[in-house]
């Protein structure tokens, strides 16, 4: 069998993989989404604190709100210059939009880290990008999981905002999905399919550090993975 195209064969020297505009952005977004999932939470079941004084002095949810709207344009803001990056940036910074399903190598990798991730494989091969189950995680999961998030969330944002939001989103997301109320519940579904990619990859990322053949955590730090073995 012919080695797969993202294993690098007797060959220790480090690798520098993620440039310093992939990692800024991916420190920025990680806090993003954070923030986006608790003030979402809170949106969708209001706080009703028992306070004393007049209700001007009390704006609680309209900061809560303030916070949503802010933290969801530094996430789509990043997400469009990550766009951006994986046109200029190097070979790595594509994986996650462009995970390459029709070369037979890759896909014989995909089935060889499936069985990585199932303990059926004693070595998870010398990888150097992402290997071919993350890219298509980060694709399928992430990349499609914002660009639906940005698009039903600055869809609800333009019924009250007006101006760009409701002519670029609001006048043809909320007719697709039929009215406001589905697009709500499609967007707070899209929190939680977001979430649930987010626990995994912190689960994936920790077990391939302690795990596999390279680095994982530190090279999304300083851009560079280290190889802990020679390739036999």
């Amino acid at each position: 069998m012919s080695t797969p195209a993202t294993e690098i064969k007797d060959v220790a020297a480090p690798v520098y993989v993620y440039e310093l505009p992939v990692r800024i952005w991916h420190w920025i977004t990680a806090p993003s989404i954070l923030v986006l999932a608790v003030t979402g939470f809170l949106i969708a079941d209001p706080l009703w604190p028992q306070v004393d004084g007049e209700p001007s002095q009390h704006y609680l949810m309209g900061d809560i709100r303030t916070i949503h709207f802010a933290a969801a344009y530094i996430l789509a803001i990043g997400f469009i210059g990550r766009i951006y990056w994986a046109i200029v940036g190097n070979k790595y910074a594509r994986e996650i939009f462009m995970p390459p399903f029709w070369q037979r190598e890759w896909r014989q990798n995909f089935v060889q880290t499936i069985r990585w991730y199932l303990f059926l494989e004693r070595d998870s091969g010398r990888k150097v990008g992402h290997n071919p189950l993350a890219q298509s995680a980060m694709f399928l999961m992430f990349v499609l999981g914002v660009t639906f998030q940005i698009i039903t969330g600055f869809a609800m944002y333009g019924e009250g905002a007006g101006s760009w939001s409701h002519a670029l989103f609001t006048s043809w997301v909320i007719p697709l999905f039929g009215d406001s109320e589905d697009v709500h519940t499609a967007h707070h579904l899209g929190m939680w399919y977001l979430l649930i990619f987010v626990m995994v990859h912190i689960y994936i990322a920790l077990r391939e550090d302690i795990m596999s053949r390279q680095t994982m955590i530190s090279t999304m730090i300083n851009g560079w993975r280290f190889f802990k073995d020679k390739q036999n």
